[in-house]
């Protein structure tokens, strides 16, 4: 199977949005932000979908589009977050707890050997409230404004974050105990 086929090629697209998208904010093109941003949440769909639907998972694609998604969410925060769309302990939540995360599988593959961790569901619906959350702002930036709604969406972010994330240490210290 080919390495660049639809589903890889809609990650790499994820990935090169991401310098535009900062680009649109630092320029205060807040309308065009929003859509780079719900363009590359698209691509997260369905390069996932098309993975499945036509059997063109790769290995490349394993790899690259948590760290496509990993990049798109890491930098809208820390870009939200200078500009004070976005709270920065917000912001310093969601890094933590991805470095944790990584730490943490760092030191599970020099342990075991191990490389393969699987992504929980709460995982994923805590990429999908960040998600959520970053398009809200956006849309809030564009709109308007609406603060009822974002303290709700900026504090359920935080919620799920912080759970996810002790959620991966509790399973990370379970599976050193297995060994």
């Amino acid at each position: 199977m080919q390495p660049l086929n639809i589903p890889n090629t809609l990650t790499i697209t994820r990935i090169i949005i991401i310098p535009v998208f900062v680009t649109t904010v630092v320029y205060k093109r807040y309308d065009y932000a929003l859509y780079l941003f719900v363009i590359a949440a698209l691509t997260d769909i369905f390069d996932g979908l098309f993975a499945r639907l036509k059997n063109q998972k790769t290995a490349l694609g394993t790899f690259l589009d948590p760290v496509a998604d990993k990049f798109l969410l890491v930098t809208s925060f820390i870009i939200l977050s200078t500009y004070g769309w976005i709270p920065k302990w917000i912001a310093i939540t969601v890094i933590s707890r991805d470095i944790i995360i990584i730490t943490g599988w760092l030191l599970l593959y020099l342990a075991t050997g191990a490389a393969k961790v699987e992504p929980s569901v709460l995982g994923r619906a805590t990429i999908w409230m960040q998600s959520i959350f970053i398009a809200f702002v956006l849309m809030d930036m564009n709109l308007l404004s609406m603060p009822g709604i974002h303290s709700i969406l900026q504090w359920s972010t935080a919620g799920i974050t912080i759970t996810s994330g002790l959620h991966y240490i509790y399973r990370g210290l379970k599976l050193t105990h297995a060994i």
